[in-house]
């Protein structure tokens, strides 16, 4: 009797689903979120933020003076706009996203305030890459030397920002106008709910969230009431 042996087919063995390519890239992102979190934390990304910050704007500033085509006078009034413009954005982020519903924003600025003195910022390229963009974009909309203005200004607001704000955190000023200009800042972190401009507290008054004492707030009601009645 002859016996047929047959060699039992190979199959292919089911991958291992822990190095499955979609778990490698999803350990990839976590790997990379977690160095950028502890990049955030570091002193040295601070330091090299502002460094980043102040290189940027004079970077863009300086490329749209050196090809600019336009007046001085409207050069000028480009400069001025991008950095009034930062200002209303700054404070814009600052009370409803920092202060508001977004719990990322809000657990983020929220540590800020219980340890001021801390370094927590964003990783330091970021910001430059995000004001190239927007170069470019504005450059596909406006002539390029108002556009690299404008940007330029949009950055030299954001250095002033982060130079402020360290400087506030971390300098005790002696001149009463300095002194005056921190404890604007001082203020919202005893009162979150006022006083979000850092750079200036202009739209802070505006929009009515400037911090006024219980002393001055009495005196204007008590002015107030004396020339309705005159």
């Amino acid at each position: 009797m002859s016996m047929n042996l047959e060699t039992p087919s190979k199959q292919a063995s089911p991958p291992v689903a822990g190095h499955s390519p979609a778990r490698a890239r999803t350990r990839l992102l976590e790997v990379a979120q977690q160095s950028l979190a502890h990049l955030s934390t570091t002193r040295a990304n601070g330091q090299a933020g502002l460094i980043a910050d102040v290189g940027i704007s004079i970077a863009l500033l300086g490329a749209g003076l050196w090809r600019s085509n336009v007046r001085p006078v409207a050069a000028l009034g480009t400069m001025l706009f991008g950095l009034l413009l930062f200002s209303f954005f700054e404070y814009c982020v600052h009370r409803w996203l920092f202060h508001g519903p977004p719990q990322i924003m809000e657990q983020g600025h929220r540590k800020h305030h219980e340890q001021p003195l801390g370094y927590a910022a964003l990783p330091f390229f970021l910001p430059p890459l995000g004001l190239l963009v927007i170069a470019g974009i504005l450059i596909l909309i406006v002539p390029a030397a108002i556009a690299l203005l404008l940007s330029g200004a949009l950055a030299a607001g954001y250095a002033a920002y982060g130079l402020s704000h360290t400087a506030i955190h971390n300098l005790r000023f002696r001149d009463p106008l300095s002194k005056r200009w921190a404890a604007i800042h001082h203020i919202h972190h005893h009162h979150p709910d006022k006083n979000f401009g850092v750079t200036t507290p202009l739209w802070d008054i505006v929009l009515g969230t400037q911090y006024v004492s219980k002393g001055k707030a009495t005196g204007r009601r008590e002015l107030a009431v004396g020339n309705a009645d005159r």
